[in-house]
């Protein structure tokens, strides 16, 4: 939990309702339970049980976090108000579900999921960079926000040269370099991509008709940097919990120790060993300098959990090349070049490589972001960036289609 919901009756997030729609598509796809996308009543089973997976996560964290005492101890509140809090907490969550319903039945572009995704790196961005509040790191008190602290502290500093550097490589406090690095970080998403590999097709029904069918490179989206990211939440979650009831227990240790972080306001925890430790990114430059091995390992993780689940995605989402071959044999699609009998064959030269690979890439680009110091986390900038420019494609699209005709566009 980030240190802006802490405390606040978003501390769940979307987690739960993230965690239910991973699990129901992971059950579906692996064959545990059948799913026919083609019968609307089978999307609407799966819809509800979603739902209601997602209901009972909301209900099971909500007690656990204040059953293991990240509210203070249960004693101390006493049952009224735990119950209180455990309903706030639910509540809040019965009320993302309600949203994400919302988009999804058509009132408003993209999922819930993405639009919360955005919209939480967003304020977090704009926050940190414009945050009027003042906090005490040592220095005497600061503005939060980047680009005040900068012209507060060049007006109010006679050293002019000084100033620049402080207020661009600042501790504990969002910098000008922090902000700099996130907007190269987007653009470089941006760029990423636009690359892709455009396969000709042709229809045998309608003679003369052709297209190309798209390989991006990156295939999956962001789904491998949100599977990761929903695996280190949960482990976080559990850790924390653990660890706050069992300290002292070895097991637990092993998982993950944690402490305060330094000039929080909220008692945000960070950890400072075990697992969990070396799934976290190094804070800075200098602690990559001073513990080299905790960026080595938390590297090796990134990139080879967002290359295997880039490829279990295509296999459990229908993406895979054997999926897509089926779907165009039942359009009456050919590649242009290949025979029928050989069309997975030609689509498995690209679209696992495609999948792997654009995994890795994704799980390179989050871990700059991490090293630089990006606002928000490479994990948030990457998810928010795919989602806004996808956002932006949809948007296009349907001006294209004239479904902005009212807007003049």
């Amino acid at each position: 939990v980030d240190d802006a919901r802490r405390g606040t009756c978003m501390e769940l997030g979307i987690s739960p309702i993230v965690t239910s729609g991973l699990v129901m598509q992971l059950l579906s796809g692996s064959g545990i339970i059948h799913f026919d996308s083609a019968l609307r009543e089978d999307r609407k089973l799966l819809d509800g049980a979603e739902k209601l997976l997602g209901i009972l996560i909301t209900i099971g964290e909500a007690v656990a976090y204040v059953l293991s005492g990240m509210y203070g101890d249960v004693r101390e509140l006493g049952a009224w108000n735990a119950l209180l809090i455990i309903t706030q907490l639910f509540m809040a969550g019965i009320i993302v579900i309600l949203l994400d319903e919302m988009l999804k039945k058509g009132y408003g572009m993209g999922s819930g999921i993405s639009l919360f995704i955005a919209t939480n790196l967003c304020e977090s961005i704009i926050w940190k960079s414009f945050s009027p509040t003042t906090v005490n790191a040592g220095r005497g008190p600061e503005f939060e926000g980047a680009i005040i602290a900068l012209f507060h502290l060049l007006i109010t500093r006679t050293d002019k040269v000084r100033a620049l550097k402080e207020a661009f490589y600042r501790q504990n406090l969002p910098n000008v370099t922090n902000l700099l690095a996130t907007v190269v970080i987007f653009l470089i998403v941006i760029y990423f991509q636009g690359f892709k590999v455009d396969l000709p097709i042709r229809s045998k029904r309608a003679r003369g008709q052709q297209g190309s069918y798209p390989i991006k490179l990156f295939y999956t989206s962001n789904m491998p940097i949100i599977l990761q990211s929903a695996l280190t939440s949960n482990l976080y979650f559990i850790s924390q919990l653990l660890y706050k009831r069992y300290g002292g227990n070895l097991l637990v240790q092993l998982l993950g120790k944690w402490r305060e972080a330094e000039f929080s306001s909220s008692g945000q925890l960070i950890p400072v060993g075990g697992l969990v430790y070396f799934l976290t990114p190094p804070t800075s430059l200098s602690d990559i300098a001073t513990n080299p091995f905790h960026a080595v390992m938390y590297v090796i993780f990134m990139l080879s959990a967002c290359a295997f689940f880039s490829k279990t995605w295509i296999e459990v989402s229908g993406t895979s090349a054997r999926d897509v071959a089926k779907q165009l044999r039942e359009q009456q699609m050919f590649l242009q070049g290949h025979r029928e009998q050989s069309l997975q064959h030609a689509l498995n030269r690209y679209i696992p490589t495609a999948a792997a690979f654009g995994g890795i890439c994704i799980g390179a680009l989050t871990v700059l972001a991490d090293f630089c110091g990006a606002i928000g986390s490479g994990t948030g900038i990457l998810l928010a960036s795919t989602i806004i420019y996808q956002y932006f494609e949809t948007f296009e699209k349907e001006a294209q289609q004239g479904e902005f005709g009212a807007f003049g566009m």
